[in-house]
């Protein structure tokens, strides 16, 4: 997806997140606009992957919680993502857990040569299969709409037969006490298969995150490699982790 959205097609997007579906007619009254301007306004946004167009209208390209996600704190997930592509090297077989932060890492590999992809996120998948350059392995598993996710037992027995440098993991909330917390079961039990079968894990999650806990305990702070997160971090969470001795990387 191209993170590059106008104003008019923010809003767009905001009131296709808000009714599920949208029409020409509606959008072009509402933002007293020609239908011309509208159709080639949801053609555009069709092309940068946000949503499909439909007979008079258009529905989202994916479920209404990932796209409500993509839109929160758009900068900070591409400069997470794109630092935590720095780590990867030629050659290197890594994996990439679903997420709408951990997707995104996929596009910032161009140029890397002869990487292999295992990933149970069909978001990556979108990205990845752009770029030839990549070799992908999806894990299979039972396919969960809300967070464009292959997750159960399938998705389990594929990640553990396979070994990898690097697993990029996110999480729902993170903090010293909870660790890192999710909301699904199954996401949990995916991150930690992700962990015992890579040499490093690495949490990618924006500062919002921090303090937040979730249904579901993950795995302690101090058993990833590293955490990519953006500089809205407080300086006392800051301080917080590193008097802890968990290695923080702040974009």
């Amino acid at each position: 997806m191209n993170e590059s959205l106008s104003e008019r097609e923010r809003l767009i997007l905001d009131k296709l997140s808000q009714r599920g579906t949208i029409l020409v007619s509606d959008l072009a009254a509402e933002l007293e606009l020609s239908e011309v301007t509208i159709r080639s306004d949801l053609k555009e946004l069709e092309e940068k992957g946000w949503l499909q167009r439909t007979r008079g209208g258009a529905t989202p390209a994916y479920h209404r919680d990932i796209l409500e996600r993509q839109r929160l704190h758009v900068d900070e997930k591409h400069a997470i993502a794109r630092a935590a592509a720095e780590l990867v090297q030629d050659g290197d077989v890594i994996m990439i857990e679903a997420g709408t932060t951990t997707a995104l890492i996929a596009r910032y590999l161009t140029g890397k040569r002869d990487i292999h992809i295992v990933t149970n996120s069909t978001l990556v998948f979108s990205y990845a299969r752009m770029n030839p350059a990549l070799q992908i392995t999806m894990t299979g598993g039972e396919f969960r709409r809300p967070t464009e996710s292959l997750v159960g037992p399938i998705a389990l027995e594929t990640i553990n037969k396979l070994n990898v440098r690097l697993a990029f993991v996110g999480t729902d909330g993170f903090s010293l006490n909870r660790g890192m917390t999710t909301h699904l079961v199954e996401g949990g039990e995916i991150v930690k298969a992700m962990k015992a079968h890579a040499e490093q894990t690495i949490l990618v999650a924006d500062s919002s995150k921090y303090g937040k806990i979730g249904f579901v305990s993950v795995l302690p702070l101090r058993e990833v490699a590293m955490i990519i997160t953006d500089n809205k971090l407080s300086p006392q969470a800051a301080e917080e982790l590193k008097e802890s001795a968990i290695s923080v990387r702040i974009i």
